[in-house]
């Protein structure tokens, strides 16, 4: 049986219970029939379910019960049962307001919700709702459209996700790994003699969290939670400037050998944002810092500064994507189709590229209640593997990560996850420069 909800609506209902649960679809009317009988034959005794309805107008709702459906004829208590309904991805909730009449166990209907929502009716296809019996109160126009017709119900079982067991990637979270990690970045060198420090471009829409990485990894280095760069939420870019970063190791250190270029946001309307043409100077290095980004005329060759004959030390050796783990699902199309564009750019110029997905504390309760979770989590995965989609890169160049935004001291795991994505960074770079070599020993053999 295929699923009807969306990966999208089922991560969402999850995290509506907390996580750390997935959904076994139990129950499909058009294949099972619309009748109670059928309902009851397949759903009674299962425990925790998610029911759902679908009509012709296109709206999805439902309710959840955390107790098995019988067919005793009483009402039952739960007080965790809700009503829901999807307003676009976004998940609309109506929680019981009396627990002692939240669920009816009835045998001749389907999902009996008190007299608030009833789906599969006298056994027709057909739903029944009451605004505010039982359950906060509901509107109907809100809830289902004043569709009545069913076109569709499935039962989802809830069951406990096996998969937090194991962490499918490996990844130690001790204070000696980060004593590692940072000492594998501070004694890098790049493969390429001519270059002492190795050029990556942070790149991605609006609010995504490329300069919180830079402050980030400032911070790591610093030994203190610390803002440099421009860091916010806004509609519009708060880099509006091209800017270079480097990073020392402590107040007082050495700089690293890595310079991050932070860029105006990424936008899906047409005119707004960087502009792709300014994306490719960046790439080449004909871009200098500071340079004040104008959506209406991008770099040329007359600009004040301009590199018209820019050395390897002054082009991009990596190209990093960063994207918001919670709006991933929801990337318009001009935005994706802007971001295909800047990778088909970026692989002409033989740059990797890898993605970082951020906010993963904000896209899963489990994760925020434990950041060492990240790599157990099957909404994680999902998001991660969503982005490889949407990007057209491997998984395993796709890494999730947690910045400094709301903290006042470090902690071990935002610093791990911070680190190991700047650990494969150089690792990509020097991809870079092997693949530069490679090419300049062919054209000398020719």
């Amino acid at each position: 049986m295929n699923s009807n909800l969306t990966r999208v609506q089922q991560r969402a209902l999850c995290r509506e219970l907390g996580g750390g649960v997935k959904l076994k679809l139990l129950f499909k009317a058009s294949i099972h029939g619309f009748t109670g009988a059928a309902f009851h034959q397949r759903c009674d005794g299962r425990g925790p379910s998610i029911s759902v309805g679908y009509n012709s107008s296109g709206y999805v709702f439902g309710g959840y019960t955390n107790v098995s459906f019988t067919q005793a004829g009483n009402y039952v208590n739960d007080p965790k049962a809700f009503l829901f309904t999807f307003k676009g991805d976004a998940l609309l909730k109506y929680p019981t307001t009396n627990s002692g009449y939240a669920v009816k166990m009835i045998n001749n209907t389907g999902p009996y919700f008190a007299e608030s929502l009833i789906l599969m009716n006298g056994g027709a296809n057909v739903v029944y709702t009451n605004s505010g019996k039982y359950y906060t109160a509901i509107s109907p126009a809100e809830m289902h459209g004043n569709d009545l017709q069913l076109i569709e119900c499935e039962v989802y079982q809830v069951e406990e996700n096996v998969e937090l067991e194991k962490p499918w990637r490996p990844m130690v979270w001790l204070s000696e790994r980060r004593r590692e990690l940072m000492d594998t970045v501070s004694s890098y060198k790049p493969l390429c003699s001519s270059v002492s420090k190795v050029r990556v471009l942070l790149m991605g829409p609006v609010g995504a969290g490329k300069s919180s990485f830079f402050n980030s990894i400032n911070s790591v280095f610093r030994g203190h939670v610390t803002i440099q760069a421009m860091a916010g939420s806004s509609a519009t870019s708060l880099t509006t400037q091209f800017r270079t970063y480097s990073v020392k190791a402590g107040r007082e250190g050495k700089p690293l050998p890595i310079i991050l270029c932070d860029t105006m946001g990424l936008e899906d309307s047409t005119g707004a944002g960087l502009d792709i043409e300014d994306i490719t100077s960046i790439l080449k290095g004909h871009m200098p810092n500071c340079y004040q980004f104008n959506a209406s005329a991008p770099l040329h060759s007359e600009t004040h500064g301009y590199r018209s004959s820019p050395e390897l030390k002054d082009k991009i050796h990596c190209l990093v994507f960063v994207l918001d783990g919670c709006k991933i699902s929801i990337m318009p199309d001009k935005l994706e189709a802007k971001l295909a564009a800047v990778r088909r750019k970026a692989n002409l110029l033989g740059i990797p590229q890898l993605a970082l997905v951020t906010k993963v504390d904000e896209a899963c309760p489990i994760v925020k209640e434990d950041l060492t979770s990240v790599y157990k989590s099957p909404y994680i995965k999902d998001l991660l593997q969503e982005a490889s989609a949407r990007l057209g890169l491997p998984l395993s160049c796709v890494l999730p990560l947690k910045n400094y935004s709301e903290e006042l001291e470090l902690e071990l795991p935002v610093d791990i996850l911070v680190l190991s994505a700047l650990q494969q960074i150089l690792r990509f770079a020097d991809n870079y420069f092997d693949e530069l070599s490679d090419r300049l020993s062919n054209s000398e053999v020719k």
